[in-house]
């Protein structure tokens, strides 16, 4: 089934007229157990599509909240064959979420690229997003991947510019990416005004769905970007719900799931409401 299962949500999506939910949590954090928990409850929280991300040692492209989510994992012993085994779990009881992993080259290389397509379109998986493999050096992950049926989601972002989109875009599926502010995750906020152009030249350019991430950590943030983007992804402010919640003791699923819902409800009621 594969990536048919994004196709189906976007086109699901489109026809009620509403943005996408995308939430992001980290494999393992802040254990195994816990996150398959999370993972379970997420699709009843609101959430559309998942992005399960893979713990790396080096995440450049991840602001501080990530960065502490992947050592945690790291530190709980969580690995690329393991977040495959959470994916796997998750999709025994959900045949329609689609889950997209998000992570790092290297793993992928430790593996293999075509044991990894293997492996993930056995565990369900539908997507991936990898922070850093350049467009021009994809080819040989796009052909494992698309053996399998699995979509490569590819990054653009604000210095995405008309030279480059075509590589951006090229054997892209699924969705396109939009990072939309420069620098890391969950550090700065994303600017609707500024985010709606840019989703248009990434729909025309690519003739696919367009989720926003990088910078919405609130509901009205989530609102804002959902009236223009066909999804707002959220992961630092889920991730944070985490960490908060081990500090003070606090069942950390429950708390994740209520920020979740949240965000949901943002997101699928921005455009009924009135600008």
């Amino acid at each position: 089934m594969t990536k048919d299962r994004i196709d189906r949500r976007f086109a699901a999506l489109k026809a009620q007229n509403r943005a996408g939910f995308v939430a992001y949590v980290m494999a393992g954090d802040p254990d195994a157990a816990t996150a398959l928990e999370i993972l379970k409850g997420l699709p009843a929280a609101g959430a559309d599509l998942i992005e399960l991300g893979f713990p790396f040692s080096d995440p450049m492209a991840e602001g501080p909240t990530i960065q502490r989510a992947s050592q945690r994992a790291l530190a709980g012993k969580m690995t690329l064959n393991g977040t495959l085994d959470l994916a796997r779990a998750f999709r025994e009881g959900d045949q329609d979420t689609p889950l997209i992993l998000m992570g790092y080259l290297n793993p992928l290389v430790n593996k293999g690229f075509e044991a990894f397509a293997k492996a993930a379109a056995e565990a369900g998986v539908d997507g991936l997003i990898v922070v850093d493999c350049p467009p021009e050096e994809a080819d040989p992950l796009s052909d494992a991947l698309e053996a399998e049926g699995i979509s490569l989601i590819r990054l653009a972002s604000p210095t995405t510019d008309e030279k480059r989109l075509p590589a951006v875009v090229r054997r892209t599926s699924g969705f396109v990416y939009y990072v939309s502010v420069a620098g890391v995750t969950g550090v700065k906020e994303a600017d609707a005004d500024a985010v709606a152009p840019a989703v248009e030249r990434l729909r025309a350019a690519a003739q696919l769905p367009v989720a926003v991430g990088f910078g919405i950590r609130t509901a009205e943030r989530a609102a804002e970007v959902a009236r223009v983007a066909d999804a707002a992804v959220v992961g630092s402010a889920l991730v944070d719900e985490i960490e908060s919640a081990g500090k003070l003791n606090e069942n950390v699923t429950q708390k994740v799931l209520s920020k979740a819902s949240e965000l949901a409800k943002a997101v699928r009621s921005a455009r009924q409401e009135t600008v």
